[in-house]
């Protein structure tokens, strides 16, 4: 009887969990949508205020640099005050600050108010993240992150199909604004329905005892994987806004192909992105035992073939051949985050994860900082896109690198939580 009660609670559980976590995919769906809708606008945004490649650059550079100061502050957040209250003023502040930008009409003050906004776009990750660790074992935990992780790629494919035709329609300024109200109607639904986790452990108490919270980072820090993980992170992150912010330049400028046509590019890249992310984690939770690392030395070299075969696409390369190229691109480099963020949880404690993940982020946001400004750098310097996917190749040879550091330091194979 005893054991018939606990199967009961168990399988209770789990439902609740994963309707838990079909509240934080449509919350990252949300965020995503309104959060990356830069990509697709840039084009448009660049027209407008005259912009280089260098300064279209220069954006997402801004929206992480500020992902990467909020980071760790968002992260020692959620360990005190739980997912579900960081979810609505994440979500608040984020609408907010890109309602603001859809009005600002200097670049410079554009960049500010990005910076702005990605600081709010970075308290989305360590709330979702514990949230996943908590309602989610080890065992099904990967699948679990690849699902939420793809309600990023998701939103930015979204943004892409529906934002840019959109934007040509009505201007991009209209059409930012009506995603941000979207997204606020979103955000109170999200906050009603998402309940934290019973075992959760907010700790109240310790809110602002800053000696907690300089031993916890100290820990963190000097967990020699997380920080190797993290690097290598710093190239895979530049490397994936290289692709979301120059891919409708290079297809209308490089492949001459039409407006519309390059939009749909970035869709179907977000579309192997969004597939990715669930199919890695699968692949490292039923394949590999949860051995994730694998998974990353696979991301690396897919990404840097598909740099290298970018290189040399010519106008007349046949379409189909382009789509699969692109495809195979959002696959790899867009698919790997969910496997990096459950890492990165797995080798802390519990209650330390929100932190983690604000640490490892701070970390991989300075890739965004500098990559993505140095491939327009090199287009425009060269005048040629091929130069910045050689580039991107010769990253992704470094961070195979760094990786293989990383599996030196003790096996990687996935655990519940425990700092080295």
């Amino acid at each position: 009887m005893i054991f018939l009660m606990n199967m009961k609670s168990e399988v209770n559980t789990l439902q609740t969990a994963w309707k838990m976590l079909i509240w934080l995919l449509i919350a990252q769906v949300m965020v995503s949508f309104v959060g990356r809708s830069l990509a697709p606008l840039t084009i448009l945004i660049g027209k407008d205020l005259s912009l280089s490649n260098t300064q279209i650059g220069m954006l997402p550079a801004a929206l992480f640099l500020g992902q990467s100061l909020a980071a760790i502050p968002s992260g020692l957040l959620v360990d005190r005050l739980g997912t579900k209250k960081q979810l609505f003023g994440t979500i608040a502040l984020l609408g907010i600050s890109f309602v603001l930008i859809s009005l600002a009409n200097q670049f410079y003050l554009l960049l500010l108010i990005v910076v702005v906004g990605g600081g709010a776009y970075a308290a989305m990750h360590p709330a979702t993240n514990r949230g996943i660790l908590y309602w989610f074992p080890q065992r099904s935990r990967g699948t679990a992150m690849g699902i939420k992780q793809m309600g990023i790629t998701a939103g930015s494919a979204l943004a892409a199909l529906l934002l840019l035709p959109l934007a040509k329609e009505i201007g991009w300024r209209p059409a930012l604004l009506i995603s941000c109200l979207v997204l606020l109607a979103v955000g109170v639904l999200v906050s009603y329905y998402y309940q934290d986790a019973a075992d959760s452990m907010i700790n109240k108490e310790t809110l602002f005892n800053r000696k907690d919270f300089r031993e916890d980072l100290q820990a963190i820090v000097k967990n020699r994987k997380v920080l190797l993980l993290s690097i290598s992170a710093m190239g895979l992150q530049g490397a994936q806004l290289c692709l979301t912010t120059y891919i409708i330049l290079y297809a209308f400028e490089k492949l001459e192909m039409t407006l519309v046509l390059a939009g749909l590019l970035l869709v179907l890249a977000e579309i192997g992105g969004s597939i990715g992310r669930v199919a890695w984690g699968a692949i490292s939770d039923k394949f590999f035992a949860g051995n994730r690392m694998i998974i990353m030395f696979i991301v690396t070299i897919l990404t840097g073939f598909c740099a290298l075969v970018c290189a040399v696409l010519l106008p007349t390369t046949p379409l189909l051949v382009v789509l699969l190229i692109v495809f195979l691109f959002g696959f790899s480099i867009s698919g790997y985050n969910g496997v990096w963020m459950t890492i990165i949880v797995e080798l802390v404690q519990k209650e330390k994860s929100g932190l983690a993940t604000g640490v490892t982020i701070t970390i991989s946001s300075w890739g965004v900082l500098i990559i993505p400004p140095m491939f327009g750098y090199i287009v425009d310097a060269s005048g040629s896109f091929s130069n910045g996917w050689l580039f991107l190749a010769v990253l992704m040879v470094v961070v195979v690198l760094i990786l293989k550091q990383t599996t030196k330091q003790r096996n990687m194979k996935g655990g519940d939580g425990v700092v080295d």
